[in-house]
């Protein structure tokens, strides 16, 4: 099971109030995502919390599935408020379809039921329609890129005899960067109930 998965089953079992996780970005009128901060709250929580136990290498915390519950909603809450903006945004500037405006989630984190249910909430609120594959096709992004990769090198198609005079781009642009424009439109999100069951 990999680890976003077995975060998701431990959550089942878990309440995720017992710990109080910020979302991430609160006060960023944009449509960015970053997770280093709530990453920070919750190794400090678990270290905190390992202290408290006296947790050695190799067991488990006594609440791992409230933690996992807890952070879970945090990463979920942050894609919605975050695809929330963007929605609001698009429907703003009318560049979303009169007729059927559709929110398609894939890859990885679509796979995540919770991350689905917070998402159908902010489509709901939006009017707009929620499509994901199933959790079985909703694969890693990563390993998707990797595996065309691998067809590509077996049939002798678009591989480059020598990484001579290739120049790499870490951040290359994808479209136009609307960013400044969501900034500036200073989007306050209406308030939506994103607790859930889990």
């Amino acid at each position: 099971m990999g680890g976003g998965q077995a975060v998701e089953h431990l959550a089942l079992q878990g309440d995720r109030l017992k710990f109080n996780l910020r979302t991430p970005m609160g006060h960023r009128l944009d449509c960015n995502f970053s997770f280093a901060g709530l990453r920070t709250q919750v190794e400090r929580t678990i270290g905190r919390l390992e202290q408290e136990e006296g947790v050695r290498d190799g067991r488990v915390l006594s609440c791992v599935a409230d933690v996992c519950a807890a952070a879970q909603h945090a990463v979920c809450a942050h894609i919605a408020k975050r695809t929330h903006r963007a929605i609001l945004f698009c429907k703003a500037r009318g560049l979303l379809p009169e007729r059927s405006p559709t929110l398609v989630a894939s890859g990885g984190v679509a796979s995540n039921r919770y991350a689905r249910q917070l998402l159908q909430v902010i489509t709901d609120a939006s009017g707009l329609e929620l499509l994901c594959p199933p959790p079985r096709l909703c694969t890693d992004n990563g390993a998707m890129v990797a595996w065309n990769g691998i067809e590509r090198l077996r049939e002798g198609i678009g591989i480059l005899p020598s990484s001579a005079g290739i120049r790499y781009q870490p951040k290359a642009t994808f479209g136009t960067d609307i960013s400044e424009e969501v900034k500036q439109s200073a989007i306050i999100l209406p308030p939506v109930k994103l607790r859930l069951a889990t």
